[in-house]
């Protein structure tokens, strides 16, 4: 279960339909809680900073970020279930995935082997190509932004994703080469 930290002094209660619960993580732009939706269930908001909030290119950025999110098949993102972008602050709401980060699950239980890596290595593949077969490139797909669900992994935050045609803008005629990864 993934852990969250005590709602601070100036965080909101409530946003929307959703009451809030504690902190699950923050960002440079935002902030996500663990919150419960009207119906009880749980949910994950994210929440842009008021500084960002108030700046129209940050606005946009997060609004594509929904719509990123909504393009891929929901067995391999945590689900963009609401999302009010209108109101300030601007938030999203997605599935709650119950499980830690792939980053979390390595330094705490050290690197997989054998059957274990090999499920992970091919879900989480399976789970890139599906975000790409959506015409989405993510961008910033590594060990932090997977979550290890109990029904397999979920990539997370698309907040610097492209859809393909604005990836591949300019592009044409140039070669594509894999980048090396640390």
């Amino acid at each position: 279960m993934p852990e969250f930290s005590s709602l601070r002094p100036g965080d909101p209660r409530r946003l929307g339909r959703y009451r809030l619960k504690g902190r699950l993580g923050e960002g440079g732009q935002g902030v996500v809680y663990a919150a419960t939706g009207p119906d009880g269930s749980r949910v994950a908001v994210k929440v842009l900073h008021t500084g960002w909030a108030a700046d129209g290119m940050a606005r946009r950025s997060f609004e594509k970020e929904v719509a990123a999110a909504r393009r891929v098949a929901p067995f391999c993102v945590a689900q963009v279930l609401d999302a009010n972008l209108s109101k300030s602050p601007p938030f999203i709401v997605t599935e709650f995935v119950d499980g830690p980060t792939l980053l979390r699950s390595v330094r705490d239980e050290g690197p997989r082997s054998g059957p274990a890596l090999h499920r992970l290595a091919v879900a989480t593949a399976t789970a890139l190509a599906a975000i790409h077969e959506a015409g989405v490139v993510h961008r910033d797909f590594k060990p932090a932004n997977v979550l290890l669900g109990a029904d397999g992994p979920r990539v997370i935050d698309f907040g610097i994703a492209r859809t393909l045609e604005r990836a591949s803008s300019g592009m044409t005629g140039r070669s594509v080469h894999a980048v090396r990864l640390r």
